[in-house]
């Protein structure tokens, strides 16, 4: 891609590629050694999004994928939505759990 574009579809990044060329591009096979001496350039991909798969002898052995970012929700956001929820009647709601869950533990 960095000839200005994706040469089957056209596209400027890995967020915009089509479906056909999605897998293709997202889960790349590099080796062992490729990953060891072009760690910097690995993780950049990364780092974009990508998924690659490290293999050695020809074996897979390791997926390297991005993590999502955490998200930070304030705690008062979160003790806003509660005051907002609707009530819950706690024996309604525990005679709906027994129904489709059986609680009983078996030894």
């Amino acid at each position: 891609m960095r000839d200005g574009g994706h040469a089957a579809c056209g596209a400027r990044d890995l967020a915009t590629l089509c479906y056909k060329c999605y897998d293709r591009t997202m889960n790349r096979k590099i080796t062992q050694r490729e990953l060891r001496n072009q760690s910097a350039a690995v993780l950049r991909e990364v780092e974009a999004g990508r998924t690659i798969v490290v293999t050695r002898n020809g074996t897979p052995v390791a997926e390297l994928r991005p993590i999502r970012p955490r998200r930070f929700v304030p705690r008062a956001t979160i003790a806003e939505a509660a005051v907002r929820a609707p009530g819950i009647d706690a024996g309604r709601f525990r005679a709906d759990l027994d129904a489709v869950i059986d609680q009983r533990v078996d030894d």
